[in-house]
Protein backbone atom coordinates (compact mmCIF):
# COMPACT_ATOMS: atom_id res chain seq x y z
CA UNK A 1 0.00 0.00 0.00
CA UNK A 2 1.24 3.64 -0.66
CA UNK A 3 2.58 5.50 2.53
CA UNK A 4 1.92 8.84 3.51
CA UNK A 5 4.72 10.91 5.63
CA UNK A 6 3.24 12.36 8.70
CA UNK A 7 4.74 15.46 9.00
CA UNK A 8 7.71 16.39 10.65
CA UNK A 9 7.81 12.97 12.36
CA UNK A 10 9.05 11.48 9.42
CA UNK A 11 7.15 8.17 9.89
CA UNK A 12 5.61 6.67 6.94
CA UNK A 13 2.00 5.78 7.78
CA UNK A 14 -0.46 3.69 5.21
CA UNK A 15 -2.40 5.94 3.12
CA UNK A 16 -5.49 3.90 4.71
CA UNK A 17 -4.53 3.52 8.31
CA UNK A 18 -6.76 1.62 11.30
CA UNK A 19 -8.96 3.50 13.55
CA UNK A 20 -9.19 0.97 16.59
CA UNK A 21 -12.63 2.23 18.37
CA UNK A 22 -14.51 -0.12 16.95
CA UNK A 23 -12.83 -3.37 17.80
CA UNK A 24 -13.79 -2.44 21.48
CA UNK A 25 -17.20 -4.07 20.40
CA UNK A 26 -15.30 -7.07 19.04
CA UNK A 27 -14.58 -10.67 20.72
CA UNK A 28 -10.88 -10.58 21.46
CA UNK A 29 -10.46 -13.28 18.87
CA UNK A 30 -12.61 -11.16 16.26
CA UNK A 31 -10.23 -8.52 16.83
CA UNK A 32 -7.50 -9.83 16.49
CA UNK A 33 -8.12 -11.58 13.28
CA UNK A 34 -9.18 -8.47 11.96
CA UNK A 35 -6.16 -6.41 13.23
CA UNK A 36 -3.99 -8.86 11.44
CA UNK A 37 -5.91 -9.00 8.30
CA UNK A 38 -5.49 -5.20 8.18
CA UNK A 39 -1.64 -5.66 9.01
CA UNK A 40 -1.15 -8.46 6.12
CA UNK A 41 -2.97 -6.34 3.87
CA UNK A 42 -0.06 -3.21 3.81
CA UNK A 43 -1.45 -1.32 6.91
CA UNK A 44 1.17 -0.61 9.27
CA UNK A 45 -0.56 2.86 11.58
CA UNK A 46 -2.97 1.94 14.42
CA UNK A 47 -5.09 4.57 16.35
CA UNK A 48 -6.49 4.09 19.24
CA UNK A 49 -7.07 5.43 23.06
CA UNK A 50 -6.57 4.82 26.21
CA UNK A 51 -10.58 5.53 26.99
CA UNK A 52 -11.49 2.70 24.50
CA UNK A 53 -12.49 0.53 26.93
CA UNK A 54 -10.30 -2.50 25.58
CA UNK A 55 -8.94 -1.55 22.18
CA UNK A 56 -5.41 -1.14 23.71
CA UNK A 57 -5.21 -4.22 24.87
CA UNK A 58 -6.81 -5.88 21.60
CA UNK A 59 -3.79 -4.37 19.81
CA UNK A 60 -1.36 -5.53 22.36
CA UNK A 61 -2.89 -9.32 21.55
CA UNK A 62 -2.79 -8.73 17.81
CA UNK A 63 0.14 -6.84 16.71
CA UNK A 64 2.80 -6.87 19.91
CA UNK A 65 5.15 -9.43 17.71
CA UNK A 66 5.05 -6.91 14.80
CA UNK A 67 5.81 -4.22 17.28
CA UNK A 68 8.48 -2.65 14.78
CA UNK A 69 7.10 -3.07 11.99
CA UNK A 70 4.18 -1.40 12.73
CA UNK A 71 2.75 2.54 13.96
CA UNK A 72 0.69 3.01 16.92
CA UNK A 73 -0.80 6.13 17.89
CA UNK A 74 -2.97 6.67 21.35
CA UNK A 75 -4.56 9.22 23.70
CA UNK A 76 -5.06 10.59 26.97
CA UNK A 77 -7.34 12.47 28.38
CA UNK A 78 -6.18 14.06 31.54
CA UNK A 79 -5.69 17.22 32.15
CA UNK A 80 -2.36 16.96 34.58
CA UNK A 81 1.32 15.80 34.10
CA UNK A 82 0.50 12.83 36.72
CA UNK A 83 -2.53 11.71 34.95
CA UNK A 84 -0.98 12.05 31.29
CA UNK A 85 2.02 10.03 32.60
CA UNK A 86 -0.42 7.06 34.64
CA UNK A 87 -2.53 7.02 31.15
CA UNK A 88 0.87 6.40 28.99
CA UNK A 89 2.15 3.83 31.51
CA UNK A 90 -0.69 1.88 31.09
CA UNK A 91 -0.74 2.26 27.63
CA UNK A 92 2.36 0.70 27.35
CA UNK A 93 1.50 -2.07 29.72
CA UNK A 94 -2.17 -2.96 27.55
CA UNK A 95 -0.21 -3.08 23.86
CA UNK A 96 2.99 -5.19 25.22
CA UNK A 97 5.32 -2.22 23.93
CA UNK A 98 8.11 -0.22 25.41
CA UNK A 99 7.14 2.43 23.50
CA UNK A 100 4.45 4.80 21.58
CA UNK A 101 5.01 6.13 18.84
CA UNK A 102 2.48 8.98 19.26
CA UNK A 103 0.89 10.28 22.25
CA UNK A 104 -2.32 12.60 22.18
CA UNK A 105 -3.89 14.55 24.53
CA UNK A 106 -7.54 13.91 23.63
CA UNK A 107 -9.85 16.34 22.86
CA UNK A 108 -9.14 19.01 25.74
CA UNK A 109 -11.42 21.44 26.15
CA UNK A 110 -8.85 24.18 26.68
CA UNK A 111 -5.19 24.03 25.24
CA UNK A 112 -2.60 23.37 28.19
CA UNK A 113 -0.21 25.70 28.89
CA UNK A 114 3.34 24.58 27.59
CA UNK A 115 5.04 26.42 30.56
CA UNK A 116 2.94 24.51 32.95
CA UNK A 117 5.02 22.07 34.63
CA UNK A 118 2.03 20.17 36.29
CA UNK A 119 -0.31 20.58 33.00
CA UNK A 120 -1.06 17.66 30.60
CA UNK A 121 1.58 19.16 28.48
CA UNK A 122 4.57 18.44 30.69
CA UNK A 123 3.09 15.05 30.88
CA UNK A 124 3.78 14.53 27.31
CA UNK A 125 7.30 15.87 27.34
CA UNK A 126 8.28 13.87 30.24
CA UNK A 127 6.65 10.69 29.21
CA UNK A 128 9.36 11.63 25.88
CA UNK A 129 11.87 12.61 28.12
CA UNK A 130 11.36 8.51 29.71
CA UNK A 131 11.64 7.02 25.67
CA UNK A 132 8.02 6.15 26.50
CA UNK A 133 6.54 8.34 23.57
CA UNK A 134 8.62 9.18 20.11
CA UNK A 135 6.59 11.90 19.18
CA UNK A 136 3.50 14.43 20.62
CA UNK A 137 0.56 15.11 19.45
CA UNK A 138 -3.41 16.26 20.06
CA UNK A 139 -7.12 15.73 18.93
CA UNK A 140 -9.65 18.20 18.83
CA UNK A 141 -13.25 18.87 17.63
CA UNK A 142 -12.63 22.74 17.64
CA UNK A 143 -11.43 24.33 14.41
CA UNK A 144 -10.24 27.18 16.69
CA UNK A 145 -8.87 25.32 19.26
CA UNK A 146 -7.01 22.81 16.70
CA UNK A 147 -5.71 25.82 14.61
CA UNK A 148 -4.41 27.79 17.85
CA UNK A 149 -2.08 24.19 18.53
CA UNK A 150 -0.95 24.05 15.09
CA UNK A 151 -0.22 27.66 15.40
CA UNK A 152 1.87 27.36 18.88
CA UNK A 153 4.36 24.53 17.80
CA UNK A 154 4.05 22.69 20.27
CA UNK A 155 2.60 19.15 18.64
CA UNK A 156 3.68 17.21 15.85
CA UNK A 157 0.43 15.69 14.77
CA UNK A 158 -3.16 16.81 15.05
CA UNK A 159 -5.59 14.55 14.45
CA UNK A 160 -9.72 16.16 13.58
CA UNK A 161 -12.44 15.53 11.98
CA UNK A 162 -12.26 15.93 8.18
CA UNK A 163 -14.61 14.24 5.41
CA UNK A 164 -16.37 14.59 2.41
CA UNK A 165 -18.79 17.35 4.51
CA UNK A 166 -15.64 18.98 5.51
CA UNK A 167 -16.15 23.14 4.90
CA UNK A 168 -13.16 25.49 3.71
CA UNK A 169 -12.17 26.55 7.45
CA UNK A 170 -11.51 22.61 7.90
CA UNK A 171 -9.51 22.44 4.42
CA UNK A 172 -7.70 25.55 5.29
CA UNK A 173 -7.08 24.01 8.97
CA UNK A 174 -5.60 20.73 6.66
CA UNK A 175 -3.30 23.03 5.12
CA UNK A 176 -2.02 24.71 7.87
CA UNK A 177 -1.03 21.88 9.44
CA UNK A 178 0.73 20.78 5.77
CA UNK A 179 2.65 24.04 5.70
CA UNK A 180 3.67 23.66 9.03
CA UNK A 181 4.71 20.11 8.44
CA UNK A 182 2.62 18.75 11.36
CA UNK A 183 1.04 15.66 10.73
CA UNK A 184 -2.74 15.82 9.43
CA UNK A 185 -4.61 12.62 10.95
CA UNK A 186 -8.21 12.26 9.53
CA UNK A 187 -10.66 10.87 11.95
CA UNK A 188 -14.23 10.46 11.14
CA UNK A 189 -14.50 10.19 7.60
CA UNK A 190 -18.10 8.73 7.12
CA UNK A 191 -18.97 11.20 9.57
CA UNK A 192 -19.88 9.15 12.50
CA UNK A 193 -21.51 6.46 10.23
CA UNK A 194 -23.80 8.93 8.64
CA UNK A 195 -21.77 8.95 4.77
CA UNK A 196 -23.25 5.94 3.50
CA UNK A 197 -21.09 6.22 0.26
CA UNK A 198 -17.53 5.44 1.19
CA UNK A 199 -16.42 6.14 -2.53
CA UNK A 200 -17.71 10.22 -2.07
CA UNK A 201 -15.66 10.66 1.09
CA UNK A 202 -12.40 8.78 -0.25
CA UNK A 203 -11.97 10.66 -3.13
CA UNK A 204 -12.58 13.75 -1.07
CA UNK A 205 -10.03 13.04 0.91
CA UNK A 206 -7.26 11.64 -1.74
CA UNK A 207 -7.43 15.76 -3.27
CA UNK A 208 -5.12 16.07 0.15
CA UNK A 209 -2.10 13.77 -0.33
CA UNK A 210 -0.87 15.07 3.25
CA UNK A 211 -3.65 13.94 4.98
CA UNK A 212 -3.95 10.61 6.91
CA UNK A 213 -7.10 9.33 7.06
CA UNK A 214 -7.98 6.79 10.00
CA UNK A 215 -11.12 4.57 9.15
CA UNK A 216 -12.96 3.52 11.84
CA UNK A 217 -13.09 -0.61 11.16
CA UNK A 218 -15.06 -3.46 12.76
CA UNK A 219 -16.29 -5.35 10.03
CA UNK A 220 -14.07 -7.47 7.77
CA UNK A 221 -16.03 -6.04 5.14
CA UNK A 222 -15.14 -2.54 5.87
CA UNK A 223 -11.95 -3.68 5.78
CA UNK A 224 -11.99 -4.94 2.47
CA UNK A 225 -13.78 -2.02 1.26
CA UNK A 226 -11.43 0.15 2.03
CA UNK A 227 -8.32 -1.78 0.37
CA UNK A 228 -9.86 -2.07 -2.40
CA UNK A 229 -10.42 1.56 -2.56
CA UNK A 230 -6.80 1.96 -2.22
CA UNK A 231 -6.75 -0.46 -5.23
CA UNK A 232 -8.94 1.82 -7.56
CA UNK A 233 -9.18 4.88 -6.51
CA UNK A 234 -12.29 6.68 -7.55
CA UNK A 235 -11.58 9.55 -9.56
CA UNK A 236 -13.15 12.91 -8.19
CA UNK A 237 -14.96 13.85 -11.04
CA UNK A 238 -18.34 15.97 -11.54
CA UNK A 239 -20.43 13.26 -11.16
CA UNK A 240 -18.14 12.52 -7.81
CA UNK A 241 -18.84 16.21 -6.64
CA UNK A 242 -22.32 15.86 -7.22
CA UNK A 243 -22.64 12.92 -5.19
CA UNK A 244 -20.73 14.56 -2.21
CA UNK A 245 -23.19 17.80 -3.03
CA UNK A 246 -26.45 15.68 -2.42
CA UNK A 247 -25.06 14.31 0.98
CA UNK A 248 -23.94 18.06 1.65
CA UNK A 249 -27.49 18.83 1.70
CA UNK A 250 -29.21 16.05 3.15
CA UNK A 251 -26.86 16.88 6.04
CA UNK A 252 -27.38 20.34 6.03
CA UNK A 253 -26.92 22.03 9.64
CA UNK A 254 -25.73 21.07 12.76
CA UNK A 255 -25.97 17.54 13.44
CA UNK A 256 -24.47 14.78 15.75
CA UNK A 257 -21.62 13.64 14.56
CA UNK A 258 -21.38 10.36 17.66
CA UNK A 259 -18.46 11.24 19.03
CA UNK A 260 -19.54 10.31 22.24
CA UNK A 261 -17.80 12.92 24.41
CA UNK A 262 -21.81 13.43 26.05
CA UNK A 263 -21.25 10.35 28.09
CA UNK A 264 -21.84 8.99 30.63
CA UNK A 265 -25.40 10.12 30.84
CA UNK A 266 -26.94 9.84 34.52
CA UNK A 267 -30.15 8.47 32.55
CA UNK A 268 -28.66 6.07 30.44
CA UNK A 269 -29.75 7.22 27.78
CA UNK A 270 -27.27 6.47 24.41
CA UNK A 271 -27.23 10.33 23.54
CA UNK A 272 -25.19 9.37 20.17
CA UNK A 273 -27.77 6.88 18.55
CA UNK A 274 -30.08 8.86 20.18
CA UNK A 275 -29.40 12.01 18.85
CA UNK A 276 -28.54 11.00 15.16
CA UNK A 277 -31.80 8.90 14.93
CA UNK A 278 -33.88 10.97 12.47
CA UNK A 279 -30.77 10.34 9.72
CA UNK A 280 -30.11 6.95 10.86
CA UNK A 281 -33.50 5.79 9.75
CA UNK A 282 -33.49 7.31 6.52
CA UNK A 283 -29.42 7.11 5.89
CA UNK A 284 -29.02 2.96 7.16
CA UNK A 285 -31.19 -0.07 6.94
CA UNK A 286 -34.46 1.44 9.37
CA UNK A 287 -35.54 -2.26 10.74
CA UNK A 288 -32.92 -2.58 13.39
CA UNK A 289 -33.80 0.58 15.01
CA UNK A 290 -37.68 -0.48 15.33
CA UNK A 291 -36.35 -3.19 17.20
CA UNK A 292 -38.31 -3.95 21.05
CA UNK A 293 -34.57 -2.85 22.15
CA UNK A 294 -34.12 0.16 20.03
CA UNK A 295 -37.30 1.51 20.82
CA UNK A 296 -37.09 1.19 24.44
CA UNK A 297 -33.84 3.01 24.12
CA UNK A 298 -34.91 5.36 22.25
CA UNK A 299 -37.69 6.05 25.06
CA UNK A 300 -34.95 6.81 27.96
CA UNK A 301 -34.84 10.24 26.35
CA UNK A 302 -38.49 10.66 28.30
CA UNK A 303 -36.13 9.98 31.79
CA UNK A 304 -33.51 13.19 30.54
CA UNK A 305 -33.42 14.82 34.20
CA UNK A 306 -32.16 18.12 32.38
CA UNK A 307 -28.86 18.26 33.91
CA UNK A 308 -26.90 19.86 30.91
CA UNK A 309 -23.85 17.81 31.14
CA UNK A 310 -23.95 16.31 27.72
CA UNK A 311 -24.89 20.15 26.19
CA UNK A 312 -21.70 21.26 28.34
CA UNK A 313 -19.14 18.39 26.81
CA UNK A 314 -20.46 18.28 23.13
CA UNK A 315 -17.77 19.37 21.10
CA UNK A 316 -19.76 20.90 18.40
CA UNK A 317 -21.99 23.51 20.75
CA UNK A 318 -25.16 21.31 20.00
CA UNK A 319 -28.31 21.86 22.54
CA UNK A 320 -28.16 17.70 22.82
CA UNK A 321 -31.48 17.97 25.34
CA UNK A 322 -33.11 19.69 22.08
CA UNK A 323 -31.65 17.95 19.85
CA UNK A 324 -33.03 14.84 21.69
CA UNK A 325 -36.63 15.74 22.41
CA UNK A 326 -36.66 16.35 18.36
CA UNK A 327 -35.37 13.02 17.24
CA UNK A 328 -37.85 11.08 19.71
CA UNK A 329 -41.08 13.22 18.25
CA UNK A 330 -39.38 12.04 14.65
CA UNK A 331 -39.01 8.31 15.89
CA UNK A 332 -42.04 7.99 17.14
CA UNK A 333 -43.90 9.71 13.99
CA UNK A 334 -41.60 7.20 12.14
CA UNK A 335 -42.41 4.12 14.34
CA UNK A 336 -46.06 4.68 13.90
CA UNK A 337 -45.69 4.88 10.68
CA UNK A 338 -43.72 1.99 9.33
CA UNK A 339 -45.42 -0.55 12.27
CA UNK A 340 -49.18 0.86 11.73
CA UNK A 341 -50.13 1.45 14.87
CA UNK A 342 -50.06 4.11 17.40
CA UNK A 343 -47.59 6.03 18.10
CA UNK A 344 -46.09 4.99 22.10
CA UNK A 345 -45.57 7.50 24.82
CA UNK A 346 -44.41 5.32 27.18
CA UNK A 347 -42.54 2.09 27.81
CA UNK A 348 -45.88 0.82 28.28
CA UNK A 349 -46.73 1.78 25.16
CA UNK A 350 -49.70 3.65 26.24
Amino acid sequence: MKQIRLGRTNLMVSASSFGALPIQRLTREEAVRLLRKAFDSGINYFDTANAYSDSEEKIGLGLSDVRHEIVISTKSGATDRQGVLAHAELSLKRMKTDYIDILQLHNPSVLPDPEDPDSSYAGLLEAQKRGWVRFIGITQHSNERARAAVRSGKYDTLQFPFSSLSDEKDVALARLAYENDIGFIAMKGLAGGLIRDAETTFSFIKQYPYVVPIWGIQRESELVQFLALEENPPAYDNEMRERIQQDRLSLAGDFCRGCGYCLPCPAQIDIPTAARMNLLLRRAPYQQFLTDASRDAMLRIEDCIGCGSCKSRCPYGLDTPSLLKENLADYKAFYQEQRAEPACNSRTGE
